[in-house]
């Protein structure tokens, strides 16, 4: 056991790597080793405003660096698949952004790749190792909420232009897949209070004007085995940003109200016949709390909290709520042979 820095490599220089592995390394004292992206110039720019050691000539060179020991992958939905089988072959330990891979079908080999491989493969569901959630789940565990009867989370953004490739179906995108998946996420860890994992009982949607197959928005209804029910909702072209989390019990009820981003807002909101309270959890970013759990398991041999068989669980439920709403499952992305 040792406490010795991780050595990561970022693939792509996507904004959001600022917030979910940049920040979350500095503050943990890990190694940022190396940064590959399609375009040499921004990985030399991101390299330079991040501290990052050094630019891999391609997405392919990084994974294969035999420095690099944590693969970090934050690319476009459908090129987490193909990387993460990558890095798995590579021997690499992984960290990727969800979802996992662009369906089931592709889930199914990466869970495979990682049991070859031996190696830890944690998806970034990073709102789940923060205060935020733990609360929730500490209310319906000390009983102080009673049972459990209902849950509805709701993660909707004001919609991105056009041209992002979260709105392209060949590259995976749709609300559900990109935020969609932290609603059915938050539902599903759950199951402790609510007799076991939902089924799907329904889902419908809407599609994006201009984007055929592409869900602008997607509602699905859950039914766990205790008799709870909840909502998964989500909206990509919403009038404001909302990712709140409500769970009702039979004594009382409880509200994060940024469950995804509680670095901006860390509140949570508890109702009960003795009153209504409002606590405030720490605005610490969720993805530190997630590289340090990471970094637990990998140093300490802490138990996983997040592995393949979890991604694997999502990813079908996800082709589920697809099929349910009438839309096809997304498509996976094939590299070409000299990727």
């Amino acid at each position: 056991m040792t406490d010795e820095p991780l050595r990561i490599g970022v693939l792509g220089a996507a904004r959001i790597a600022e917030l979910s592995i940049v920040g979350p390394a500095r503050a943990c004292g890990h190694r940022l080793v190396a940064v590959a992206a399609r375009d040499r110039d921004r990985a030399e720019a991101f390299a330079a405003a991040h501290g990052v050691e050094r630019v891999a000539g391609s997405y392919a060179d990084l994974v294969g660096d035999p420095e690099v020991e944590v693969v970090y992958n934050p690319l476009a939905n459908g090129l987490h698949g193909p990387w993460n089988l990558a890095a798995l072959r590579a021997g690499k330990h992984v960290l990727t952004e969800k979802p996992s891979a662009s369906n089931a079908e592709e889930a199914t080999e990466v869970h495979q790749a990682v049991a070859r491989a031996g190696t830890v493969f944690m998806e970034g569901f990073h709102y789940l190792f923060h205060p935020v959630t733990r609360r929730l789940h500490e209310l319906l565990d000390s009983g102080e909420l009673g049972d459990l009867r209902h849950v509805e989370a709701m993660v909707a953004m004001p919609a991105p232009p056009d041209s992002d490739v979260r709105w392209s179906l060949p590259l995976a995108g749709g609300a559900l897949m990109d935020l969609g998946c932290y609603s059915l996420h938050a539902l599903r860890m759950l199951a402790p209070w609510a007799g076991g994992a939902p089924r799907l009982a329904g889902a419908r949607g809407g599609e994006r004007t201009g984007a055929a197959g592409v869900d602008e928005w997607l509602y699905a209804d859950l039914e766990f085995p205790g008799g709870a029910t909840g909502t998964a909702r989500c909206h990509m072209a919403y009038h404001t940003w909302q990712m709140s989390c409500r769970v009702v019990g039979t004594r009382g009820e409880a509200t994060a109200t940024n469950f995804v981003q509680p670095h901006l807002d860390d509140r949570v909101v508890v109702r009960t016949a003795t009153g209504e309270r409002t606590e405030e959890l720490g605005r610490r970013s969720s993805y530190t709390y997630q590289l340090e759990a990471l970094a637990a398991q990998l140093r300490h041999g802490a138990p996983p909290a997040l592995d393949a068989d979890d991604a694997l669980t999502t990813m079908r439920l996800i082709d589920a709520c697809y099929r349910a709403a009438g839309f096809p499952v997304r498509p996976r992305t094939l590299l070409p042979a000299t990727a």
